[in-house]
């Protein structure tokens, strides 16, 4: 892959070990820049200067050394996550930090394509990096000591993740193409709506490449990502559970920006209520007292189901619907009047028409029916044949006003 591989991280603390990830990459004969990140003065040269990516703030760099820690490194932070992604010579980039470089470093990274190589040596990366990687394909790597000094086993791991980023350069040539000319379509799919899912790849693999998104808050960001990216050109997202998590308080929720990415690209959607009857906890000790009385389903040890309630049904289709109505792409919205999921159909755990009806009514209410963006309601479970049907039904007709 062409470009160079760009080492991102606060020259003015981590100069050395910066310089030793730099001369490691050059070493086995990749282009290597070193990009500082510093917002206080110092002695040490980069290839990039804070100065230059500082500029790329909105403010411009004034903004950025202000002589405050907070306010600069905050600067800092918008202005890489802003400079990074406009470089056009990009082949992979390490990053160096604690945990203030981690968060400084990491936006910029979710900004760049998927794909493109990227790792992040850092001091919090043994914990929860849910945060700092997102959607993107971060990888991190725990640095074991501090990043303050080069020693016997900061070289080793600096080494390691050096030649990670270079050999990952390196390989970008040997990967395979993408299947043909297929066009990538994207799709969402929970434990309780594996056979709708299933059913709809089974009939569409044959003219899309299919990618599937695990709908645990991160998955459905990954398929707006791609969307954004223009990596994905149309999808069908029957599983938009997430809302319940986001809305309720649950461990899997999508963010507020979520549909926005159809919003912004108008790229082709299909979506449906999948899995909207589930709040999704961990383990029964972990859910919120205010819960308490509720009807909850142990999906696992780990995983502790709550079924919503029609109020809560109603305030999802209203979210829904105002999303719905913000996309001016081609849109279909297909309602499940048999049931959301598997436990929801009749001799289920969650099986609640009363509480459906709400979801379903809301979003009649809600959405802005027009020429490009239809709702329809089918007496069909979300699961059963004739609902897998309807929505590469919908598809194909999305794609034709596409």
């Amino acid at each position: 892959m062409a470009g160079r591989i760009y080492i991102a991280g606060t020259l003015d603390t981590k100069h050395a070990e910066l310089a030793y990830a730099r001369d490691a990459i050059r070493a086995l004969g990749e282009e290597a820049a070193l990009v500082d990140l510093s917002t206080q003065p110092h002695p040490h040269a980069a290839d990039i200067p804070a100065a230059e990516v500082a500029a790329h703030h909105p403010e411009g760099a004034k903004a950025v050394f202000t002589g405050d820690r907070g306010t600069a490194v905050a600067a800092m932070t918008e202005a890489f996550a802003r400079f990074l992604p406009g470089q056009n010579d990009v082949a992979g980039v390490l990053g160096l930090g604690g945990s203030g470089g981690t968060a400084l470093i990491a936006p910029a990274m979710r900004g760049l394509p998927v794909g493109v190589p990227k790792m992040l040596v850092s001091t919090v990366a043994s914990g929860n990096v849910a945060g700092y990687v997102g959607p993107s394909d971060i990888a991190m790597m725990y640095s074991v000591t501090d990043i303050a000094g080069l020693n016997r086993i900061s070289r080793l791991v600096i080494a390691n993740a050096a030649h990670a980023v270079a050999g990952m350069v390196k390989g970008q040539a040997a990967i395979s193409p993408a299947a043909g000319d297929k066009p990538v379509l994207g799709l969402t799919m929970f434990g309780v709506t594996t056979p709708c899912v299933n059913q709809v790849v089974e009939r569409l693999s044959g003219a899309f490449e299919c990618l599937v998104f695990h709908a645990t808050g991160t998955g459905g960001q990954s398929l707006e990502k791609l969307v954004d990216s223009g990596l994905i050109g149309a999808a069908i997202d029957a599983t938009t559970t997430e809302l319940c998590d986001l809305l309720m308080g649950g461990i899997f929720p999508c963010t507020e920006d979520r549909l926005g990415a159809f919003a912004r690209t108008g790229t082709p959607y299909v979506g449906s209520c999948g899995a909207l009857d589930m709040v999704n906890f961990g383990p029964p000790e972990s859910v919120p007292s205010r819960y308490a009385g509720r009807l909850f389903y142990r999906h696992n040890p780990q995983v502790t189901l709550m079924r919503t309630t029609p109020d809560e049904n109603a305030r999802m289709g209203e979210w829904l619907g105002e999303r719905l109505n913000r996309c001016g792409g081609p849109v279909r919205f297909l309602i499940p009047e048999g049931g959301v999921s598997l436990l929801d159909s009749p001799g289920q755990a969650f099986h609640d028409p009363v509480a459906d009806a709400a979801l379903f009514d809301a979003l009649e209410r809600t959405v802005k029916p027009g020429p490009r963006r239809k709702l329809q309601r089918l007496p069909y479970a979300i699961n059963d044949p004739a609902f897998a049907d309807a929505l590469v039904a919908a598809m194909h007709e999305a794609l034709k006003e596409a």
